[in-house]
């Protein structure tokens, strides 16, 4: 899960930007002390910096210098003085991109996906589920943790997309049957059960074998961690 940390000192913006985070299963914090940015920052450790120019103490060309010292995290500059030679300070002092002040929320999404992208950064978006940092891309048929990205095959996919799309639920082994019948495909309890191994053999790969839970007679279970 893509971390980015908020460096905005008007609270109503930073909640919103986190709020539209969360719903692109990204994790969001807003610094707490301005004048410890750097120290949060690294207490952090964030996949994406998204900084304000105008900020208490301090402003953002400062900090942009700070953490440049240190770290290659993408930053993204917000301001409203959308200026040339704003724009152009940002950029030169490390600044990997800027929006300027009002921004649509849309726009902020694609800006930071776009650059996450640049980064390597694997992010999990709308038409995808996520579980304990899992990622099942139902446009790929794949699976994806921290960057490393696995295939599977339509009936790994669909057995996946139920238990997923069940997390913290009990799925009978009926109900995933009936899902890979809707797929006009036979399927027999010994073909299922074939399935679910090859599922954590590629699961393993992620140090994730445990993320399906067995309830012998009933069905599987995956559960938040």
């Amino acid at each position: 899960m893509s971390k980015i940390f908020i460096v905005e000192d008007d609270k109503v913006i930073a909640e919103s930007i986190i709020k539209q985070l969360k719903s692109w299963h990204m994790d969001a914090v807003c610094v707490k002390n301005f004048e410890n940015i750097v120290g949060e920052l690294k207490e952090y450790n964030p996949n994406l910096v998204l900084l304000d120019i105008g900020l208490p103490f301090f402003n953002g060309f400062y900090w942009c210098t700070k953490i440049r010292e240190f770290s290659k995290v993408p930053i993204v500059f917000l301001s409203s003085a959308d200026d040339s030679m704003n724009i152009v300070m940002a950029m030169n002092m490390g600044g990997d991109d800027f929006i300027s002040k009002p921004f649509d929320m849309s726009v902020l999404i694609a800006k930071i996906q776009a650059v996450l992208r640049r980064s390597g950064e694997v992010f999990a978006s709308s038409n995808s589920l996520l579980i304990n940092d899992v990622i099942l891309n139902l446009d790929e048929c794949t699976m994806i943790y921290e960057g490393d990205r696995i295939d599977l095959t339509k009936n790994e996919f669909l057995i996946l997309r139920i238990l997923f799309e069940n997390k913290g639920k009990l799925v009978s082994r009926e109900q995933i049957m009936e899902r890979l019948w809707g797929a006009e495909e036979f399927v027999d309890d010994n073909t299922l059960t074939v399935n679910m191994t090859r599922i954590r053999k590629k699961l393993m790969k992620f140090g994730k074998e445990d993320m399906i839970v067995t309830k012998r007679g009933m069905g599987y279970i995956v559960e938040e961690k």
